[in-house]
């Protein structure tokens, strides 16, 4: 059965303020705070502001691209459960875990089964393994056969260009499902309507 849902990308009041208070709100809600490529990033001083909420029983996820020393003291008393970490090496990710006393997510980007079977190096540090495609701040999809090889067991999560009418296809699977660019307009911001939509379907399944 599947685990849970986390709503990534959202950048501004509003948006947050609809998931927070939805009747059926995601598990998981994810903020980009560091990778500027990305039209979804979040200003620190910006970031600041849009966590200082009541979250309720929500947890809030720090999506950070390989971040330096510096981004990681900066944001280290903010209101994150949460780092998910790309391009990260499992010596660095478990110096994080420890130094800021923080859940991890690793997350794998995959084109092959050798980018899965790179989920082994974490398993004794990461709190959850995020299997994305390589586009990073894209919308790109990857083969999901490819998670064959993972066990049942492991607590994942699954992203790449995954679309709201592809929830009822994760029923039986045992992954957090993580979605973002389905969730937007023409203009790549955050769509209340869609995310009405995603958040009822997915409390159906």
């Amino acid at each position: 059965m599947t685990k849970g849902l986390k709503i990534c990308g959202v950048s501004d009041p509003k948006t947050l303020n609809y998931i927070l208070n939805h009747p059926s709100p995601p598990k998981f809600v994810g903020f980009i705070t560091n990778y500027k490529k990305s039209k979804r990033f979040v200003e620190y001083e910006k970031l600041k502001e849009l966590l200082d909420v009541n979250k309720k029983d929500i947890k809030f996820i720090s999506v950070l691209v390989d971040p330096t020393d510096e981004i990681l003291e900066k944001i280290k008393s903010l209101n994150f459960d949460y780092y998910q970490l790309y391009d990260v090496e499992p010596k660095r990710t478990k110096e994080i875990k420890i130094k800021y006393g923080i859940k991890i997510i690793t997350a794998l980007t995959i084109s092959e089964e050798d980018d899965v079977i790179k989920y082994k190096n974490y398993l004794q540090i990461s709190d959850i393994i995020l299997f994305d495609s390589k586009g990073y701040h894209k919308s790109e999809s990857f083969d999901h056969k490819l998670l064959d090889v993972v066990p049942d067991e492991l607590n994942k999560m699954i992203a790449g260009n995954i679309q709201i009418d592809d929830i009822p296809s994760f029923k039986n699977k045992d992954y957090i499902i993580d979605l973002s660019g389905a969730l937007e307009d023409a203009n790549g911001k955050k769509d209340i309507n869609k995310i009405d939509k995603l958040l009822n379907l997915f409390a159906k399944i």
